[in-house]
């Protein structure tokens, strides 16, 4: 008797199926599926990820792939090539070799006697960025991709460069995959070779901040793996997902506006899937990944063509903070597209502010190189105090433009669009534009931002210096959000020359003078209730561990009132913990200090350290990442060392030294 679609079926996990690649590389996958997969062949849900499925994303694995298992789906979790459990060394990110092995896994996949034919891409952040890469390849197997929190232009909206401007996150992220790609395997899954994999992966393991800074510009090797360059490409139904805390806040309009059937959702996430996400409200993402993979997976009709195209929450103006456990707010839905058709409201850089008629402009911006200590993290995702702070102080910093009190809400839903026409004294600057919420009694909590590289306004690709003193104009646009503003507050516009420690400074101050510019904020027809509801929040039971040493994350500025330096310290003890399952221990801290002069862009100066551990019986297991970065007016420096123990015993030491030239940055 055939079973019944979706009926809760028992389930078997696999903690290591092997899939051994034509080039003889085993890669190394956890799978969850029903027990009667053989007599009942079921779709495919990959996941595909360097982050280690068997102590790195366990507590999200835990919540969500078993549930989908349970109603008739094989959930894949496969450690990509030199990460993990699997065999092989990683060169990159997304590399051609990354995206053919994916390539060959859901071919084998689709193969199996286990699995029905079809195969869906699921995962956040790289996983996000691969679904949408190898759907653009079209492997057959392939029929629907769910997206999260990732981008569809590696150049311009990933975590290296934003309009055009070096993010230190090109930095911190480099050290995180120093470390994280530099583990060793679990020796209980790999008890003939771990050691000999562990050593391959240090030796091999390549310094990727050294990579990514010798592309300075939008050139064939970002063009890579970009999707924006031929959405035609993808044939996959993909459904995407993001989040206004998150870094990667465009990605869903676009996507939902370049493909056929795309459907997206934005809440107010971090970078985490919704299910479990903060700030609060989550939904039940489960549910509706459950609707997209039924509809694409299993031919099922469960009506997902006619929901709305694209569902955003609609943020209430709340006081600024650093971190919120939920934001108050309604969900909204545009049947058809997302923002593009929304009407804008002109208003207009003056020496009186921000009004809605043209007016004289004679401002000058020249920020302190400190000028952005507020800005919050590029990617909130560790759960510390990674958001926006308040924003006077760097707006004290910052030339700005206050509207009047708005009469009446504001509801700003989409990308707003700044024009300027300005000059710069030196030949090489940058720009930094936030739009604020100023609360009646002067606290400013951050709406939206956007940066530009000022040799990029023209072109990615091929930047040019600017001639100083000479006027341009330039057009550019800020992130999107859907964001109310209270009547009775007002609106600010906040530019600065420097944003530190988000983006690295210019080599020298730079004074740019505005003779002209205005702001197209998109807005939309208020409404006091929600347009569309989700289920409630569910999930399979939570990963079982013992706690050995609590998680704590701390943020502090640090001023030395004899040197006149000011540093960030970011201190992220993520603690340390034992499977309750299979007993493998593991515990892991990220430090960084990004320090600066406010007088010298030249003192930047950003370093990374992490440890990782890994314990296994009477194996101790432990690295050490390290990793710092300078620049002269016309080089950037940097140096990493990895050492690695074992028993207490340094058993692997290496160190990497890079001189590379500024371009135009």
């Amino acid at each position: 008797m055939k079973m019944p679609q979706n009926s809760l079926r028992e389930i078997a996990e696999t903690a290591d199926m092997g899939i051994v690649l034509s080039d003889g590389c085993r890669l190394s996958a956890r799978v969850w599926m029903p027990e009667d997969a053989k007599d009942e062949p079921v779709p495919v849900i990959l996941e595909y990820l360097p982050y280690r499925k068997r102590d790195g994303t366990c507590a999200r694995d835990a919540l969500t792939h078993p549930w989908f298992a349970a109603r008739g789906y094989a959930c894949v979790r496969v450690d990509m090539r030199g990460n993990g459990d699997s065999q092989g060394v990683m060169e990159d990110e997304y590399t051609p070799q990354e995206q053919a092995d994916c390539i060959e896994v859901i071919n084998w996949l689709a193969a199996q006697d286990w699995c029905s034919g079809t195969v869906g891409m699921m995962g956040i952040s790289w996983g996000g960025f691969n679904g949408l890469q190898v759907a653009a390849l079209a492997p057959d197997p392939l029929k629907a991709v769910i997206t999260l929190c990732s981008t569809v232009d590696r150049f311009a909206d990933d975590i290296h460069y934003k309009g055009g401007c070096l993010l230190n996150e090109n930095l911190g992220w480099g050290a995180t995959m120093w470390s994280f790609s530099s583990k060793a395997p679990d020796p209980a899954l790999r008890p003939d070779d771990w050691r000999e994999m562990w050593l391959e992966r240090l030796e091999a393991e390549p310094f990727l901040p050294s990579v990514w800074l010798r592309h300075q510009s939008r050139d064939a090797y970002w063009q890579h793996g970009s999707v924006i360059e031929d959405y035609s490409a993808i044939k996959a139904k993909v459904l995407a997902i993001g989040g206004w805390g998150d870094a990667y806040k465009n990605t869903v309009p676009q996507l939902v506006n370049a493909l056929p059937d795309a459907k997206g959702i934005v809440g107010p996430w971090v970078h985490k899937y919704p299910h479990f996400a903060v700030p609060e409200p989550r939904i039940g993402f489960l549910q509706e990944a459950l609707r997209w993979w039924d509809r694409w997976l299993k031919g099922i009709d469960t009506g997902v063509e006619n929901d709305p195209d694209y569902r955003a929450y609609l943020m209430d103006g709340v006081r600024p903070a650093a971190w919120y456990t939920e934001r108050p707010g309604r969900w909204i839905a545009e049947q058809t597209g997302t923002t593009s058709h929304l009407t804008s409201q002109r208003l207009h850089l003056t020496d009186d502010g921000l009004r809605d008629s043209v007016g004289t402009l004679t401002a000058t911006v020249s920020s302190p190189a400190h000028t952005g200590a507020d800005a919050g993290e590029y990617c909130a995702i560790w759960l510390g105090p990674e958001l926006p702070g308040d924003q006077r102080q760097d707006d004290a910093l910052s030339t700005t433009f206050d509207s009047a009190p708005l009469t009446e809400d504001m509801d700003i839903v989409g990308a707003p669009k700044l024009t300027l026409t300005l000059a710069s004294d030196q030949p090489q600057a940058q720009i930094a534009v936030r739009l604020n919420h100023v609360h009646p009694d002067g606290a400013t909590t951050r709406i939206t931002y956007g940066v530009l590289n000022l040799s990029h306004r023209d072109s990615a690709a091929n930047p040019a210096p600017l001639i100083p003193d000479q006027a341009f104009d330039v057009t550019f646009n800020l992130d999107h959000i859907a964001y109310r503003v209270p009547a009775g507050h007002r609106l600010r516009v906040s530019i600065s020359d420097a944003y530190w420690p988000l983006i690295w400074p210019s080599p020298g101050r730079t004074a740019l003078s505005l003779t002209a510019g205005h702001i197209d904020i998109p807005q939309r027809p208020s409404g006091d209730s929600d347009e569309h509801t989700f289920a409630p929040p569910t999930a399979a039971d939570p990963w079982q561990t013992e706690e050995l040493r609590p998680e704590n994350h701390i943020r502090r500025r640090e001023m030395d009132m004899v040197s006149g330096i000011t540093t960030l310290v970011i201190e992220d003890d993520f603690g340390k913990i034992r499977d309750i399952d299979h007993g493998l221990i593991a515990g892991s801290v990220a430090r960084e200090e990004w320090a600066i002069h406010p007088d010298d862009p030249l003192s930047a100066k950003g370093s990374c350290h992490w440890t990782d551990e890994l314990e296994r019986d009477d194996i101790q297991l432990r690295t050490e990442a390290t990793c710092e970065m300078t620049s002269d007016a016309t080089h950037f420096y940097l140096t990493a060392r990895i050492e690695a123990y074992e028993n207490g015993k340094l058993i692997y030491e290496r160190d990497v030294k890079d001189s590379i030239p500024r371009n135009h940055m």
